[in-house]
């Protein structure tokens, strides 16, 4: 499966920006698909994920309440919803689908990732 995702640039901080990522080669709809991101010097941090019903999610602390996550599996697309966005949240977000059926926060559980879409938060 190729994942190309997209949305990613610059906002001050407190904005709105919404990152798509478009499966294909095959469907994903039976798999989580989670999001992570890097910021510069940094370790790839997971960031939300969510199951392949779409009705159960995970987020990690920092953007529960803000970001959310959703899936539109008539596109074969996962979006990722971000709002009161910070400059701690500046880094290159990917999207991964995941290898088992549960949700995990490990990258490791992740098969198949995307190129990354730069977010940069503006003070």
């Amino acid at each position: 499966v190729q994942l190309q995702a997209s949305g990613g640039g610059l906002v001050q901080a407190g904005g709105s920006l919404r990152l798509a990522c478009a499966a294909s080669g095959r469907t994903v709809s039976n798999n989580p698909m989670g999001w992570f991101r890097q910021a510069p010097g940094k370790e790839r941090e997971f960031v939300a994920v969510i199951n392949w019903r779409g009705d159960s999610t995970d987020y990690k602390e920092s953007a529960e309440g803000r970001f959310t996550i959703s899936r539109v599996y008539a596109k074969n697309t996962v979006y990722l919803q971000m709002n009161s966005l910070e400059p701690e949240d500046t880094a290159v977000y990917y999207c991964a689908v995941a290898r088992g059926g549960w949700l995990s926060r490990s990258a490791s559980s992740y098969t198949s990732w995307g190129q990354g879409t730069q977010v940069t938060v503006s003070s």
